[in-house]
């Protein structure tokens, strides 16, 4: 495949590059193995060879970049997605969340069609690449992944594992457990192998999904488990993902529980890893950070639904500048939205508050001179490449890395109109002729034109979205 056009990503942080007017190449494995400018010598010599080969030209007015990667999101809960926020967390976790998942395993059909459904929303939405929480039953999950690699997504799939009940006496929901540790371990060994099973046969480059180990947090697991967990995890190579200081009361739950933190509960049993997600981490610090550095575990930053169930925001900008490695992610159902340009928005929004209570000494809070804001271009990474980085992959477009990129629309490079929501006045042409009509034909994309649709843009300025160089959606 070839491809001819503006192509937008962020390698590092806080370095948004627009690279127009270049050629990509992508071979059959869906492989970048070429990119430069569309006027280099080693671009010309790619399009003189074959002068019939079939380019695609993104047209002036769009571009190319990443897909989204989603690092938080639990697939059973997009049954419920947009309902009861009102509640406090463990209320909402017993009559939607734990029901929704309950409901997934006793009902496989249920279960396919809300999976399906949700792999559409995605792709719709522009994710490529997505870290999942399933349900403690094998089949359900199975499911989950047989759906996500049909419809051609990235997906890394997680099998609850808990094995003590969080249910009180007087629960909505039937008590949500495996029946001790070592029938979970064994479920967990079982399901990462049929996971595998399901694309065995495909070559290794058509391979989108993966197992991966899934504690739902430290009050739902014995230390039989989390430590029988970290053994697999270490002798497989398998992902970790879980839940870490997510909210004042779960962190009290613990030290309760445990007498430590749980991070230290994480850490103990060999949980925390160069393969580990692990989500919020809203009550960590400075000295959290630097182990979590140390381990090479990354962190998925849910803002939305932090602001719904967490008693505080996440300290981004601390961690950011630390080192951690972060991502974003929608924490369906608990955030409300599919979409992750509603996370960035949300993740800037909430940093610039945080800003603005330093500026203005919060009471009891240390003076503090370091700037706790982000603004959108560091957003844009922690959507793209932050979150593929925890993920070992790419997020980013180079020689070597799967081709997985959607085309944004902009304007119409005839009439200057903006796409969807987006008006941008000043590239649009007076039909009326009284004034003079721009010169859109030579109107790069730049940071401004971006940025607009960063803030205002939606699902009609998506053209086409590509998974390791499939086109996997399209309006």
């Amino acid at each position: 495949m070839l491809l001819r056009g503006t192509l937008v990503h962020t390698p590092h942080l806080g370095n948004l590059e627009v690279l127009n007017d270049h050629l990509v190449a992508v071979n059959d494995d869906g492989i970048i193995t070429h990119l430069a400018p569309a006027t280099a010598p080693g671009s010309v010599k790619i399009l003189n060879t074959d002068p019939n080969a079939q380019v695609i030209k993104v047209p002036k007015g769009s571009f190319i970049m990443p897909t989204f990667c989603d690092l938080h999101l639990h697939a059973p809960q997009f049954l419920y997605q947009g309902t009861g926020l009102d509640l406090p967390l463990m209320q909402w976790l017993d009559r939607y969340a734990l029901k929704a998942e309950l409901r997934m395993d006793q009902d496989p059909t249920l279960a396919r069609r809300v999976y399906t459904r949700l792999a559409a929303r995605l792709k719709e939405n522009g994710t490529g690449t997505v870290l999942l929480f399933g349900t403690i039953k094998e089949e359900a999950n199975l499911i989950l992944a047989e759906c996500m690699q049909s419809a051609g997504i990235r997906a890394f799939v997680g099998k609850l594992s808990m094995d003590v009940d969080i249910t009180s006496p007087d629960s909505l929901t039937k008590t949500y457990i495996e029946p001790s540790a070592s029938a979970s371990l064994r479920a967990a060994r079982s399901f990462i192998g049929h996971c595998q099973g399901i694309v065995a046969h495909l070559p290794e480059s058509q391979r989108l999904v993966e197992p991966v180990l899934t504690p739902r947090f430290v009050p739902t697991c014995s230390d039989e488990l989390l430590s029988g967990l970290g053994d697999i995890s270490r002798t497989l190579g398998v992902k970790v993902q879980s839940h870490l200081a997510e909210a004042k009361d779960q962190v009290e739950w613990v030290r309760a529980l445990r007498g430590m933190e749980d991070i230290d509960v994480f850490d103990k049993n060999n949980l925390l890893t160069p393969r580990t997600v692990q989500a919020h981490c809203t009550f960590l610090g400075a000295p959290d950070f630097d182990r979590l550095i140390t381990k090479g575990t990354s962190i998925a930053h849910c803002p939305l639904s932090n602001a719904y169930f967490s008693a505080k925001p996440f300290p981004l900008r601390e961690a950011l500048n630390q080192g951690v490695k972060v991502g974003l992610g929608t924490d369906v159902a608990g955030g409300y939205s599919l979409d992750i340009m509603n996370s960035m928005r949300q993740a800037v929004a909430v940093s610039r508050m945080r800003e603005g209570e330093r500026q203005m000494g919060s009471e009891g809070e240390q003076a503090s001179t370091e700037n706790r804001s982000i603004d959108w271009q560091e957003s844009l990474f922690l959507a793209t490449r932050g979150g593929s980085l925890s993920l070992g992959l790419q997020g980013m477009f180079c020689v070597g890395a799967p081709f997985d990129a959607q085309e944004i629309r902009l304007y119409d490079p005839a009439s200057g109109q903006g796409v969807g929501s987006l008006d941008y006045f000043d590239l649009e042409t007076d039909l009326s002729g009284s004034v003079e009509q721009p010169i859109i034909a030579t109107t790069a994309i730049t940071l401004e034109l971006i940025e607009k649709w960063w803030c205002v843009g939606d699902t009609r300025n998506r053209g086409a979205v590509w998974v390791q160089g499939n086109k996997i959606w399209s309006p």
